[in-house]
């Protein structure tokens, strides 16, 4: 019966591990979406067995209806026909009255026979019912069981849309660090320093050849004055 195959896909999805199929998925987002997409499809196939179901349903409800109707007309024709011939009887028409009791049988046969079917027909109406009961449950779960995926799936896609933001971000801070500009101007300050650094090491190199001339200098007039006092000590005798 499709709708007992039905029920037995509606009660696997529901009962499903839907954790621990997702803990062991590669892509747990294609999972989501996949699952989403199955319980969507036993949706609309529920949806269809439950509408099918209370349609038969109906229809057994209307057959025990008129099959209760038929009895209650048949047990009339039969009360009818059985008056009549007693009232023949009793008027002395023996043969009349054999033929209206014989219709009051035939009409009691009817009525047996319409008993039957009302029966079986109310127990297919309870067992049309219980079905219907069963798969509407099943379909109200698949639904609830439904929109607690597709949040999930939307969580999940959340979380991973912000992870990767997240990441970007970083990587951007991590650029941002390698081309810091305050590690360029540090080189720009030492290659400054550095200039300024030879500018003063030319400057005390100049000042030490200009230090040399000024004592060459003074040597030389130390020696101009030993030269004048040893020719005064000549003059002197």
């Amino acid at each position: 019966m499709a709708q007992t195959s039905i029920l037995g896909r509606i009660g696997q999805l529901v009962r499903a591990n839907i954790n621990a199929m997702l803990d062991s998925a590669e892509d747990p987002e294609k999972m989501l979406d996949q699952l989403v997409r199955d319980f969507t499809n036993n949706i609309a196939e529920a949806e269809e067995a439950v509408a099918q179901t209370i349609g038969n349903l109906r229809m057994v409800e209307d057959d025990a209806r008129e099959a209760r109707a038929a009895v209650d007309e048949w047990g009339g024709k039969a009360k009818a026909a059985s008056r009549r011939a007693d009232d023949l009887r009793a008027a002395g028409n023996a043969a009349e009255a054999d033929k209206f009791d014989d219709l009051a049988k035939v009409a009691l046969r009817r009525q047996i026979g319409y008993e039957s079917q009302a029966k079986t027909l109310e127990t297919q109406a309870a067992g049309q019912t219980e079905l219907a009961d069963k798969l509407k449950d099943g379909l109200n779960k698949l639904r609830a069981r439904r929109e607690e995926l597709v949040q999930k799936r939307n969580e999940l896609v959340s979380r991973a849309k912000m992870a990767q933001a997240q990441g970007q971000v970083q990587q951007a801070m991590k650029s941002a660090s390698i081309m810091d500009p305050t590690s360029e101007l540090n080189r720009f300050e030492d290659r400054v320093r550095r200039q300024e650094a030879q500018v003063r090491g030319m400057d005390e190199v100049a000042a030490s050849s200009l230090d040399q001339q000024f004592a060459g200098l003074e040597a030389d007039e130390d020696e101009a004055e030993v030269s004048a006092r040893l020719a005064g000590l000549k003059a002197g005798g």
